[in-house]
């Protein structure tokens, strides 16, 4: 198994990588370029997992070179799990790029990072109604202080392809909005 670490820049992908790898990692630049990339391993039961943290993007049109690296290690690596990491405190923003994600086919898990500073601005986001939209787990986590990371990881083995219709059903119900602030 391969996990790619995504998401904007600054929402803590790196804190991310060093926590799930124990920093255990190279640097390496992607072939062509001078943009670096960090690889790594971690443990998820029992398995050694390739851990690869990919430049920041803001969507899946690059519109830089770092950009660029991103989207072509995503397309190089078709049977990755995709831990997009997501700013909880601004969320609006990463779920963009999560939503190209999972309609590209990708396995996804979404980390909706910096639960704790959300929590501190008073945002709520109601992570079941969001799983249920879009039919990915979704785990709040502070790589930081680590928390949320156990089950980050256990999530990780559950997680599995998303049609884009079947996220269109789901939000489809007009149900209660997931985020509210």
């Amino acid at each position: 198994m391969k996990i790619l670490l995504m998401g904007h820049p600054n929402v803590g992908k790196s804190v991310f990588f060093n926590r799930l790898t124990g920093a255990k990692v190279f640097e390496s630049n992607y072939p062509g370029t001078t943009v670096d990339f960090m690889k790594g391993w971690m443990r998820v039961e029992g398995e050694d997992v390739e851990l690869i943290d990919v430049p920041g993007t803001f969507s899946l049109e690059p519109k830089d070179k770092a950009e660029e690296v991103s989207v072509n290690m995503l397309e190089e690596n078709r049977d990755c799990v995709v831990v997009c990491v997501l700013d909880a405190s601004k969320i609006e923003r990463g779920l963009y790029l999560a939503l190209e994600i999972i309609e590209k086919g990708y396995t996804v898990v979404v980390a909706l990072n910096m639960w704790d500073v959300a929590e501190d601005k008073n945002i709520k986001i109601g992570v079941e109604k969001l799983e249920q939209i879009l039919g990915v787990p979704v785990v709040p986590t502070t790589a930081v202080s680590g928390e949320g990371f156990k089950e980050l990881v256990s999530r990780i083995k559950e997680a599995a392809p998303v049609k884009i219709e079947e996220i269109i059903k789901n939000a489809g119900g007009g149900g209660s909005a997931a985020v509210s602030g």
